[in-house]
């Protein structure tokens, strides 16, 4: 779907950052810039814009944030696979670098293997260190059991 949607698309633009970069900025922060990259680096300038989420970024260009969007605009659906695809293929190439943690796998997403991977070797490079932390085990205060964390 992937190669269907860049060779039927009038124009696409696929930007990234570091983890760094989204620590700095925090996450939304880090969306609004990128979206404002695909913006103005974009081969072919858009009338109208349609954004997956909440938030849409300052700009002179019209458009609107659509929640759930990836459900409601083929357009955000389209956009949506190719971010998708993006990520999985740069988490597979970064996974030569970081055997370690397994990324060609799961991809960054948080299974099993990728929890045990980050209790036994902690952060890579590739991780927010400013994601919020969830506890996946409540603590058992009877027993000294660890609390597993989520990135």
């Amino acid at each position: 779907m992937f190669d269907v949607i860049c060779s039927e698309a009038l124009a696409t633009k696929i930007v990234s950052i570091s983890a760094e970069e989204i620590d700095r900025l925090n996450i939304l922060q880090a969306t609004l810039f990128c979206m404002l990259r695909c913006l103005t680096e974009i081969e072919l300038a858009p009338d109208y814009v349609l954004v997956d989420g909440n938030f849409y970024p300052e700009t002179k260009i019209q458009g609107e944030a659509v929640v759930k969007g990836d459900g409601r605009s083929k357009s955000i659906a389209a956009a949506s696979i190719l971010a998708k695809v993006t990520r999985d293929r740069v988490m597979v190439k970064n996974a030569k670098r970081y055997p370690e943690w397994g990324f060609e796998h799961h991809k960054g997403y948080p299974t099993k293997k990728h929890r045990e991977a980050i209790e036994k070797y902690g952060l890579s490079p590739l991780h927010r260190r400013s994601f919020q932390l969830k506890p996946l085990v409540k603590q058992d205060y009877r027993h000294s059991t660890a609390q597993l964390y989520l990135l």
